[in-house]
Parts: C-alpha cells; structure tokens; sequence
C-alpha cells in the first residue's frame, strides 16, 4: 500500500538520550528521524513521540525534542506504545490509518508497537533507516519479524517521497534540499 501524507500518522518511538549512545548507527536514525518530522510537519502529518521509562533512560534526545510539543510526547512503561492508554487513544483518536513507525529498538518497542497497532487494524510501514537496535542482528531480525507479520519497512526517502507525491511543489523544492 503507497502511503499518503492525508492517511499518515508518524510515531517516533523512544529515540531518548540514555539510548541512543549504545544503538548501532545513531546519528543515523537521529538524522533519519529528524527528516522524517520534518517532512510531516511540511505535508501536515501528526507527530507522536514516546519515552519508555525516562527517570531511567533519559528525556528524548534533544535534536528530536525541539521538533516537538509537550502534547506530542508520551511517558510509557509498556515496550509497545498500543499498550500505553494515553498513548494509544491518541494515535486512535488521529484517525490517519497508515502508522508510520521510526525509532529504538528495534526489536523490542518498535516491534512490539507495530505488531499491536497492526493488531489493531492499522496499516503501519516501519522506517528501517530511522530504526536501531544495539545488536545489528536484533535489528535485523525485528526486519524480518515485521515482513512476516505483513508489517511494510520502508526507508526514509521512500516516506518523504511517498507523501509528497509530485516534484515541482514548493514542499518537493525545501524537503529535497534536506534530503541531499
């Protein structure tokens, strides 16, 4: 299924500062994650955050914070963000059916996160290149685990391009540069 900026909700899933340091390919997923809010609030796609535990592993990373309100950010204890009341009524109460997911690990909240939203009959596409675990191989795995489960992974581009839908835009001209 193509994804559509009106259809699309982004979820960028405990990229927090305690984390980030032991992920494989950090900066990586900061930029990716960072591309990827700024595209959807170009194309005015709703953006929600979570931060598992953050008395233990810290605030979200600053570089992805200042993207983002207090109303966006949700507290979790739940590995998946669908087992989060709050968290989940809101995604819910979107009402934008493509979730599109990004963030750590990959393995455990991610997976997790996606595999219930999908429960939940949503249509969720996992960024893989704004995704890290600290085993590559666990981030790999997850990978597959979602292929299995007819979750899509995606890549970044793919999202950005895939809500814009047409060069030639002003949005296409400011994201393009990001992109390069």
């Amino acid at each position: 299924m193509r994804l559509s900026a009106d259809g699309s909700q982004l979820l960028v899933v405990d990229i927090q500062e305690r984390l980030m340091p032991a992920m494989a390919r950090p900066d990586q997923v900061i930029r990716n994650a960072e591309l990827l809010i700024s595209a959807a609030r170009r194309l005015g796609v709703p953006v929600t955050a979570s931060a598992q535990y953050p008395k233990g592993l810290g605030p979200v990373v600053p570089e992805i914070a200042q993207h983002l309100t207090e109303q966006e950010v949700f507290d979790k204890l739940s590995f998946s963000c669908a087992s989060d009341p709050a968290l989940a009524a809101h995604v819910q109460n979107l009402k934008r059916p493509q979730l599109v997911v990004c963030g750590v690990e990959s393995h455990v909240c991610v997976l997790q996160s996606a595999l219930e939203f999908a429960e939940r009959g949503m249509s969720v596409s996992v960024v893989m290149d704004a995704c890290s675990s600290r085993d590559p191989e666990n981030w790999r795995l997850a990978g597959h685990r979602f292929r299995q489960n007819g979750i899509q992974t995606v890549s970044t581009e793919m999202v950005c391009f895939e809500w814009l839908e047409r060069a030639g835009t002003d949005a296409f001209r400011e994201l393009s540069r990001m992109i390069k």
